[in-house]
């Protein structure tokens, strides 16, 4: 798996039309927190019980379609950590070119324990919107 940078995974892209950007947070934080422009959202954990969606490399592999282990998969969570666990899941099943968002969409807690102060998608000022 590789990492990029909020800035770098906008630049990787725009210049891969052809990846597939998916957000794995809850359906919840993808409606009221916000996401990015074009990211789809396949929760990798969602509420009540915050348990690992069993289907999520079925539902990635069926967005991704038929040559999937080749496109280009980039994942984006929170804060960074639940799209490493999602990137393992999909790697373990043949995916060869996954990429994890480094900071996530909130980015890191600051002295505070608020997050989009600090690093993010929306800290950078990426595109975003609210449903």
């Amino acid at each position: 798996m590789k990492h990029l940078t909020p800035s770098e995974t906008q630049a990787f892209l725009h210049d891969h039309p052809d990846a597939l950007f998916i957000d794995c947070r809850s359906e919840m934080e993808y409606l009221f927190v916000g996401h990015p422009l074009g990211a789809l959202n396949v929760a990798w954990n969602d509420g009540p019980d915050w348990e690992i969606n069993p289907h999520f490399v079925g539902q990635v592999t069926k967005l991704a379609g038929t040559n999937h282990a080749k496109r280009p998969i980039v994942l984006i969570c929170r804060s960074g950590n639940r799209s490493v666990d999602a990137g393992i899941a999909l790697e373990k099943k043949g995916f060869a070119a996954v990429y994890n968002v480094l900071n996530g969409f909130e980015g890191d807690l600051d002295d505070n324990r608020h997050r989009g102060t600090e690093s993010g998608w929306r800290f950078e000022g990426l595109p975003w919107e609210q449903c």
